[in-house]
């Protein structure tokens, strides 16, 4: 998984299967908490996803300032290449 539409692949996989939300809602400017309806105890079950996703380590002062379905591609793809 190391381009952004596999990476987003992937995450409308998670988003749609474990926190049921319509693949038809979910699009790069898409609000995870308005718009997706996550709330912060959603947001910590998706950083754990990721983790495992990614097989890395999220801290969560990085994942603070995500807010859009775009933010948390470009966060992915942000701890594939480093």
């Amino acid at each position: 998984m190391q381009n952004r539409e596999e990476i987003l692949a992937k995450l409308t996989d998670i988003l749609v299967d474990d926190f049921e939300i319509d693949a038809d809602d979910i699009s790069l400017q898409a609000s995870l908490y308005q718009e997706l309806d996550l709330d912060s105890i959603d947001a910590v079950d998706l950083v754990i996803k990721l983790q495992q996703m990614t097989g890395k380590k999220i801290q969560p002062e990085e994942f603070k300032a995500v807010r859009t379905v775009e933010d948390v591609v470009n966060a992915i793809e942000g701890l594939i290449n480093s």
